[in-house]
């Protein structure tokens, strides 16, 4: 079992901007999925009202957690802390993944929210608002997972020798607009109208 873990692992450190591609591209068809309806809601158990009326909620303390793990992550690494930048980078990135994975089932078993303030807010702010928060989400994915697949399938010092930090801080100021952006439209929708 050795010798095949480490063809995959030569693998994977070859072909990172293909595993970027790949792993970019099925986290972005699971978003476009649950948005445009191809994912049955059928096919998930459904949780009780409670539940999926809490997750809006829950997701915004997941997004303001990983917005201090980001912050602490990059603090950790311009202080040559390897070690606590990669927990704090491997926190958010699970974090993300939670926040994901609650936002998807709930968009696909309830739909998305309806804003309920006024016309013209609706229209010149949260529409807006939400196109940038949406556009960076997006974004950010490729460079989330590059920057991650670099420091997997490498020792950190060859990590001085690739584009990991580059990559990393376009990843990490994204990620922290996006998440942001994302508690600024959950205010919107669940606290200021």
């Amino acid at each position: 079992m050795a010798p095949v873990r480490s063809l995959m692992s030569e693998w994977a450190r070859e072909n990172v901007p293909a595993l970027t591609a790949l792993l970019s591209a099925v986290a972005l068809a699971l978003v476009f999925g649950a948005v445009g309806g191809a994912i049955p809601s059928g096919l998930l158990p459904r949780a009780s009202d409670g539940v999926l009326a809490a997750i809006p909620h829950l997701n915004a303390a997941i997004s303001a957690t990983a917005i201090a793990t980001i912050l602490l992550g990059w603090r950790a690494i311009s202080r040559g802390n390897v070690r606590r930048h990669k927990a704090f980078m491997l926190t958010s990135f699970g974090l993300f993944a939670a926040f994901l994975a609650g936002y998807l089932y709930r968009l696909i078993l309830v739909g998305t929210a309806e804003f309920p303030g006024p016309e013209l807010v609706y229209s010149y702010v949260y529409l807006p608002f939400l196109a940038v928060h949406i556009l960076l989400a997006i974004v950010c994915v490729p460079f989330v997972f590059y920057a991650l697949l670099l420091a997997a399938t490498r020792p950190y010092r060859e990590l001085y020798h690739t584009r990991h930090a580059q990559i990393g801080s376009v990843a990490a100021a994204l990620w922290l607009i996006s998440f942001t952006m994302g508690i600024g439209v959950y205010l919107m929708l669940y606290h200021l109208y």
